[in-house]
């Protein structure tokens, strides 16, 4: 009995001791990454324009761009994470990233899991037209075609606001939709930012401009629970980057839009 609980009594200590170990390891991020001169950030590689990989097979996108700058400000080597959209938030809590930036949204299911910046992103669904068109608000599209895909958020959202003269002319899928619009099907379309920013990459013919926004869902930097200093840090850098324009260049370079008011 006396050797059993000795060991009783020793396991306990032993988890104990590593759970504290576990926890100052993870709390201790920033001091990590800065004696070691580096920051591991975990970037997309599927998903254009936030992250895919180049003709160099380099990755290149929005969320590369953003990594780098915040490795500058923090004077740290950025170790870039390719991860999938399943994987990126495991990387992280498992301490093989020290940030997650990956067009990661926020809800309050990974809230309980981890923390996010202030938004560094766009990412919303809006109605997108030619420039020269007087669209503003939903009541603007009253007696217009708008083409969607059928069954999307976009479609779902917009079928709750739209007026009732307007036209919602439904397509099987994005690039349907698209060409629709392109060929003057429709006069506008609901879809998402990044798909408006493909569309405005490859053709010069009827522009995608913003017109409205039907439901908006930025982007954020992931940081691990506890990790006050290096979401500081981020939240600081973040915040210099919008202010000195340098945000608002990455955003022109791929998404070929402005960082939205207020963002």
């Amino acid at each position: 009995m006396q050797k059993r609980q000795f060991l009783r009594t020793l396991l306990a200590t032993a988890l104990i001791g590593s759970a504290t170990f576990s926890l100052t390891a993870q709390a201790d991020a920033l001091a990590n990454a800065q004696k070691n001169g580096v920051l591991r950030v975990a970037v997309p590689q599927d998903f254009p324009p936030f992250g895919t990989v180049g003709p160099d097979m380099k990755p290149r996108g929005y969320d590369i761009d953003v990594a780098n700058l915040i490795g500058r400000e923090l004077k740290l080597k950025v170790e870039i994470i390719p991860v999938s959209s399943t994987n990126r938030i495991p990387y992280l809590s498992t301490g093989k990233a020290d940030l997650v930036i990956s067009s990661l949204g926020k809800n309050p299911d990974r809230e309980k899991v981890i923390d996010f910046s202030i938004a560094y992103a766009p990412f919303f669904n809006g109605i997108f037209g030619p420039s020269d068109a007087a669209i503003k608000t939903a009541a603007d599209t009253a007696g217009k075609s708008v083409g969607v895909t059928r069954g999307s958020v976009e479609d779902l959202e917009f079928s709750k606001i739209a007026p009732s003269t307007a036209t919602i002319k439904r397509f099987e899928d994005n690039n349907a939709t698209i060409s629709a619009y392109l060929s003057g099907q429709v006069q506008l379309i609901a879809t998402g930012n990044v798909v408006a920013a493909a569309v405005n990459e490859r053709t010069k013919i009827r522009r995608l401009d913003t017109k409205f926004l039907i439901k908006n869902s930025p982007c954020y930097v992931g940081v691990n629970k506890g990790e006050a200093a290096l979401l500081a840090k981020v939240n600081e850098v973040i915040a210099k980057l919008k202010a000195n324009g340098e945000l608002n260049q990455v955003s022109q370079r791929w998404l070929l839009a402005p960082l939205p008011a207020g963002l």
